[in-house]
């Protein structure tokens, strides 16, 4: 059983999006608040593009993913 629910894309645009959110948090281009959200948000888009679960998606009942063929 998989409970994957976001797909390849999906996947890849939230790493890539957490990734650039650490960096701009990490590098001090934005100060002050900015800088400490990001930092922290930062985390979500890309545990989630990792592991390929989103809870709000699994609340929501939605998913990016093909249906699978059986």
């Amino acid at each position: 059983m998989s409970f994957r629910n976001l797909s390849t894309v999906d996947r890849i645009l939230r790493i890539v999006l957490g990734a650039v959110m650490l960096a701009l948090g990490w590098s001090g281009w934005i100060g002050g608040v900015g800088q400490i959200a990001l930092e922290v948000f930062a985390w979500v888009p890309l545990v989630t593009g990792l592991i390929g679960w989103c809870p709000f998606y699994a609340i929501l009942g939605f998913s990016t993913c093909r249906p699978r063929r059986p």
